[in-house]
């Protein structure tokens, strides 16, 4: 069963310098069909103006994974760390036991472009890390490529049974994705238009898969997506 939710259908915000849509309830939106899938509980698409972000604020027991889609983000927590990620830098922060960290653009004049995911830790109060990794365009260039995974080694370490893929597919370029029959999916469009398993998303519209254990993902123009094979839990 794949089960489409468009992009217009979710979460909006625009308060000037951020103008964000959000997959799942969050903050001042709430919708009881949509508080979480499976151990994912946030996906927020959020467009930064220049000069905007987030001040000092803190989060507990969270595995934070922020995705650039374009332009630059500099962050900063109360661990010490301190990058700017952009375009092709994935960030992972476990805020576990506690930690305060704030997100700003980069630039003065340019927006940000980012989807911010966060998914629920297999355990409680782990101790705070943070990592983040470039991943090339050849990495992902018409295949899967692994950002995010519990193994960590080439990607991310994830807190969580839960392996997130991404992929660059061009035009007319056609993935196929296996499901183990005790796992369920989420695909997530961020840019341009596919058809899976012949149904239509555009970018922002997502999918919910589950009992299927075959996905044919084709690109109908130049697309950018994020794959997320998940453990099949309800969340209450």
């Amino acid at each position: 069963m794949i089960t489409i939710r468009k992009s217009e259908d979710r979460g909006h915000v625009d308060h000037g310098w951020l103008n964000a849509r959000h997959s799942f309830s969050f903050a001042e939106y709430h919708d009881p069909a949509h508080m979480a899938y499976s151990v994912l509980r946030v996906i927020n698409e959020d467009v930064i103006a220049g000069g905007g972000g987030f001040g000092m604020h803190a989060h507990r027991n969270m595995e934070i994974v922020t995705y650039i889609l374009s332009g630059a983000l500099r962050h900063q927590d109360s661990l010490g760390n301190w990058s700017v990620i952009s375009a092709g830098d994935v960030q992972r922060m476990t805020a576990g036991s506690g930690v305060k960290h704030s997100e700003f653009n980069d630039s003065t004049d340019e927006p940000v472009h980012l989807l911010q995911i966060w998914l629920l830790p297999a355990e409680n109060n782990l101790p705070v890390s943070y990592e983040d990794r470039h991943f090339s365009i050849e990495e992902k260039q018409n295949r899967l490529c692994l950002i995010a995974s519990p193994e960590g080694e080439n990607a991310l370490k994830m807190h969580q049974d839960v392996r997130l893929y991404v992929s660059l597919l061009s035009a007319e370029s056609t993935l196929t994705m296996d499901i183990d029959v005790k796992r369920c999916a989420y695909l997530q469009v961020a840019q341009g238009q596919v058809l899976a398993n012949g149904m239509m998303l555009n970018a922002g519209d997502a999918a919910k898969i589950e009992q299927e254990t075959v996905v044919e993902i084709k690109a109908q123009i130049d697309a950018e997506l994020l794959w997320f094979d998940l453990p099949v839990i309800v969340f209450n």
